[in-house]
């Protein structure tokens, strides 16, 4: 993205609205139409932190590789990456790790009762504790990690898996606050 892309985007207060043409002849796809029940928001990207320092860029891109060689259930861990997303209002972490949990074979059902997983019959009782242990993490403003739960995700997890979880919470949310603050990927 260049400079100037980066500075219209920041000079925009508000988002950029899309109308469908298909539907409204008239529109331009930057034409707001209120009246047209194809209108769609598009949230601008903020700044472009991955193109602006592509050192760190590259240094989290590796972090996240290195969190990605762990010998947990690849279905647990998007689990656990949609929901600390979830909690963290990252949208295109959300969509992204949505769409990768169903490539992967997860059910729509069980991604629809994420947020509520406490209250379904859905997961086991591996997930809850991996469920339960992301929340903890991502909510540290509510305060630190009890030792109950982290003696219930211990109970489920061996020392080694446990490490890899707790690794695989502390990226997602590293990635979830570049996507929240900067919002620097456009969702397509």
């Amino acid at each position: 993205m260049s400079t100037q892309s980066i500075e219209n985007a920041a000079a925009s207060p508000s988002s950029e609205v899309s109308t469908d043409p298909s539907t409204d002849p008239s529109a331009t796809p930057s034409t707001p139409s209120a009246a047209s029940p194809s209108t769609t928001v598009v949230p601008p990207v903020r700044l472009a932190v991955d193109t602006l320092a592509p050192h760190i860029n590259r240094a989290m891109n590796a972090l996240d590789a290195a969190s990605r060689e762990v010998g947990l259930e690849s279905s647990l861990l998007e689990l656990v990456r949609a929901r600390a997303s979830q909690l963290n209002g990252c949208a295109y972490c959300v969509d992204t790790h949505s769409k990768d949990a169903r490539e992967a074979g997860e059910s729509e059902r069980r991604l629809y009762a994420l947020p509520v997983w406490r209250e379904t019959p859905f997961f086991t009782a591996r997930e809850r504790a991996a469920l339960e242990l992301t929340e903890a993490a991502t909510r540290l403003t509510d305060g630190h990690v009890g030792d109950d739960v982290f003696a219930r995700a211990a109970a489920r997890f061996d020392a080694t898996e446990l490490a890899e979880l707790i690794w695989t919470i502390t990226v997602i949310n590293a990635w979830n606050r570049l996507g929240a603050v900067a919002r620097p990927w456009p969702l397509s």
